[in-house]
């Protein structure tokens, strides 16, 4: 039970966190604009980006792809942790959304483990050791 409250604490932070930047890409705000031409991106980048981070939301909170959900904005978050460390740097606003998408990938690699068998097509590369075992009725006493 502690785990299924922990995984939705997580699984809010990480969509809230992703999802709260759409608004300000769909719109083109001014700031986004100016972040990504700071990076040479134009309009086409932050628009893709939008709308990679809105699967990810919505795989986030559908519990049957919670990994992928969360794989997936793992994998954005690394392009945004990448961009403040090589362009943006964290200082001022873009320091905040630096900030931001470091516990953003954080919480996105503990939900991938969490919900690594979901991850069926890959299961085969999860240890043994670290697969839940499944009870069979014969195995109760």
């Amino acid at each position: 039970m502690k785990t299924k409250i922990t995984s939705w604490i997580l699984q809010i932070l990480v969509a809230g966190i992703i999802g709260q930047t759409l608004f300000f890409k769909f719109s083109d705000h001014p700031q986004t604009v100016e972040l990504f031409a700071q990076l040479g991106l134009g309009a086409f980048a932050y628009k893709s980006i939008a709308v990679a981070e809105l699967i990810a939301c919505i795989l986030l909170l559908v519990p049957r792809s919670i990994a992928w959900g969360a794989g997936l904005s793992a994998g954005i978050m690394s392009g945004a942790i990448f961009a403040h460390l090589t362009t943006l740097g964290f200082s001022g606003a873009e320091g905040e959304l630096g900030i931001m998408a470091i516990v953003a990938f954080a919480f996105s690699l503990v939900l991938i483990y969490m919900h690594r068998m979901q991850l069926e097509s890959l299961s085969c590369f999860v240890p043994a050791a670290l697969r839940p075992r499944e009870q069979s009725m014969l195995s109760i006493k």
